[in-house]
């Protein structure tokens, strides 16, 4: 299998040449030149199988440039109990995702149980693995610079410390965060990760990061390489649990369901889309926004209208803090008929209305576009702090559940927009424990926490705080990396 750019200027490559570098060289993601179909007699085969086997049949697809046995090595020795058994005491570590159901039609998937206490351990715990298996076969070293609104930072080091041939740089917003968030992160000490708080918004972090990804010479020079979601291996990795959530929600292929997906840079429920398009039988994908809903109002009317960091909102779910979501490429290049100039003339858009509230990027209601856009199944709806206090109250209330704010945005959106009689998925985002404050705010209760993370807050930081500058940021970069 090859992939191409979403901006069509790029040469089509393979999964290993594409998995080291994030960007594609004209600025766009990569995506597969053509989604692989899942057959039903595929569909009835995979019911069953574990997580790792499960990743097994459906990486196959898209990694094809990897021995089978080497992929197998790899996916067994990621998606293990030892490694997944961080969380909730009561949770089934051998299924990796547990099925957590509410009321009958009602789950959670349980996508928390790493490492790092988020669902981004379900990919960062892969990429890791997949470097180190390519670097090796390369004789070649790393340098990955990322960005983070929460918890990819942390599942991206906590996947990386250690590894041969690896340097981790990850920039976050100064003192955005949660304080369990920017411990887990700050807190490490390994030589080869470096931290760095931008004094700024996470968007400015991220255009940081796309800064240097397209200075190529720099890029090379330096063996620039990515973790953030706008690299397709993160993508691809989320897939999995797509379908490992529709089996366990379901009793036959014949049935539809609806995933409800907190969102903020899109790349969690562009996992869902692809997942759909490859055939999994989802009937709606729900994307949930926090006070930043940017998101919500392309879905609702057309208009996308990224914000800027000047009117990005800080609030109770972080982590979702975005106002231009780097995925959302990606899904707008499906829906224009993988048409690579449309993409390249919107996103020229978005980066002149850039930081001003009052100007659209593009609006496509009253095209072709908006007229293909409900065969995509999407809906959509916000959530706001109160929202995220109600819900989290009442699941606690009424089942003894509790769920971190980020969950709750995807739970009180889902309820309001799943279609009658399909049974709903929300994906959960983090265990609540790394947002105690709200946690305390909404039940007057410290949530608990597993034994490994207490006094996580009372360790010794290691971070260098730094203006969003990238000049300053490659200077450090530079710095820090041998000749």
């Amino acid at each position: 299998m090859k992939y191409i750019s979403t901006r069509g200027n790029s040469p089509a490559k393979t999964f290993t040449e594409i998995l080291l570098g994030g960007l594609a060289p004209d600025g766009g993601l990569y995506l597969p030149e053509e989604y692989p179909q899942v057959t039903r007699d595929e569909l009835d085969a995979w019911r069953d199988l574990s997580y790792a086997d499960l990743a097994f049949a459906v990486l196959s697809k898209f990694a094809t440039d990897i021995p089978a046995d080497d992929l197998k090595a790899i996916l067994d020795k990621t998606y293990t109990a030892e490694v997944y058994n961080k969380g909730r005491a009561d949770s089934d570590f051998s299924q990796i995702t547990p099925l957590r159901t509410l009321t009958p039609g009602v789950h959670l998937l349980e996508l928390s149980n790493g490492p790092t206490l988020a669902f981004k351990d379900m990919a960062m715990q892969l990429l890791g693995n997949l470097f180190e298996y390519a670097l090796a076969k390369q004789h070649q070293e790393l340098n990955i610079l990322g960005a983070t609104s929460g918890d990819t930072g942390s599942a991206a080091e906590y996947a990386m410390r250690g590894k041969q041939g690896i340097r981790v740089f990850m920039l976050s917003p100064n003192g955005k965060m949660s304080a369990f968030q920017r411990a887990q992160m700050y807190s490490l000490q390994d030589p080869n990760i470096y931290n760095i708080a931008i004094n700024g918004m996470f968007d400015d972090a991220q255009d940081m990061v796309k800064a240097v990804s397209n200075d190529h010479a720099y890029k090379a020079a330096h063996k620039i390489g990515t973790v953030n979601s706008i690299n397709w291996g993160r993508v691809s990795a989320q897939i999995v649990y797509y379908f490992k959530g529709y089996f366990a929600a379901t009793e036959s292929n014949d049935e539809q369901v609806a995933f409800s997906v907190p969102s903020g840079n899109f790349g969690n429920i562009c996992a869902g889309h692809i997942a759909r398009m490859m055939g999994l039988p989802i009937g709606q994908l729900i994307l949930a926004t926090n006070e930043n809903d940017v998101l919500d109002e392309f879905f609702r009317t057309g208009v996308y209208r990224p914000r800027g960091t000047a009117h990005t909102y800080q609030t109770s779910s972080p982590s979702m803090d975005i106002s231009k979501a780097s995925n959302f490429e990606r899904f707008i290049f499906d829906l224009v008929g993988r048409d690579g100039a449309k993409v390249r003339e919107f996103w020229a858009n978005v980066d002149r209305a850039a930081g001003n509230a009052d100007v659209a990027a593009f609006d496509i209601k009253g095209t072709a576009y908006w007229d293909n856009l409900p065969g995509f199944c999407f809906a959509s709806g916000k959530s706001t702090h109160l929202d995220r206090l109600k819900t989290i109250r009442e699941l606690w209330e009424e089942y003894g559940v509790m769920v971190d704010t980020h969950t709750a945005d995807g739970l009180k959106v889902g309820l309001e927009q799943r279609r009658p009689g399909l049974p709903l998925v929300c994906l959960e985002t983090a265990l609540p424990a790394k947002f105690a404050e709200t946690i305390q705010e909404a039940l007057g209760r410290e949530p608990e926490r597993p034994a490994s993370t207490v006094g996580l807050e009372d360790l010794p930081q290691r971070v260098t705080v730094m203006d969003a500058d990238v000049a300053v940021l490659k200077a450090f970069i530079t710095a820090n990396v041998p000749v």
